[in-house]
């Protein structure tokens, strides 16, 4: 913590300012996150918290490192950086590293199960897995025909505006684009198709490596099912 308060005041900020910095960062963290359900927020959205005021060039870097300690010794949670490459706007030949965060929880499984936990918004949490784990057996992405014939098939069909428990399946397929997935146009032989894709969240290693474990699961109970019968 020192040598951090030495850096900021060679930036010539004092502890005042970089307190109300930090601040501000965790405030638009854990407003966003509560606002959008988890989607990932743009290093670029902290970074202009700090520039607004402020133009020191190595200033947003130092606050936002800051304001992940104190989210993750203060309340408990985990600030995770992604990224991941896009192509450049200019040249699609080359990409662009965006980078993002999202807050995990760092209570033990049980205790968010316990005390965090909504029983009410379980069957999101189950349509969402089923989602991703469609895309992710599809390689990663997913042409929008063939994942609503996956979905048809389970009985989810996107004409279904009033499932009794999911309610309108394509709006609540909808909320899962930005959250897990993205969707894009991709130029074919046919024409233009909808194409959905793993983003970030659903990228990142320690979730993907649940999700690999529960398909695995899956899939050897379905085969100790066949063996059995």
């Amino acid at each position: 913590m020192a040598n951090t308060s030495q850096d900021f005041s060679q930036l010539n900020i004092s502890e005042e300012e970089k307190d109300k910095l930090v601040a501000e960062v965790i405030r638009y963290v854990l407003f966003k996150t509560h606002q959008n359900s988890g989607c990932p927020i743009k290093r670029d959205e902290l970074t202009q918290i700090v520039t607004k005021n402020y133009h020191q060039r190595l200033l947003p870097a130092l606050v936002i490192n800051e304001a992940i300690a104190k989210l993750s010794s203060i309340f408990g949670f985990e600030m995770r950086e992604l990224q991941r490459s896009r192509p450049s706007s200019t040249n699609q030949q080359s990409t662009t590293d965006t980078k993002s965060y999202v807050l995990i929880s760092q209570l033990p499984a049980d205790v968010y199960s316990k005390h965090v936990d909504d029983v009410n918004t379980a069957h999101l949490t189950g349509f969402t897995f089923v989602v991703i784990s469609i895309v992710h057996l599809a390689g990663g992405k997913i042409p929008e025909e063939q994942l609503w014939h996956h979905l048809r098939r389970m009985g989810l069909h996107e004409t279904d505006e009033s499932n009794p428990v999911l309610g309108n399946i394509k709006q609540a397929l909808e909320m899962l684009v930005q959250q897990r997935l993205e969707k894009d146009k991709v130029n074919g032989p046919e024409g233009n198709t909808l194409v959905y894709e793993l983003a970030e969240r659903a990228l990142d290693g320690p979730v993907n490596d649940r999700i690999k474990e529960y398909i695995s699961q899956i899939v050897k109970n379905e085969v100790a099912s066949v063996e059995i019968d």
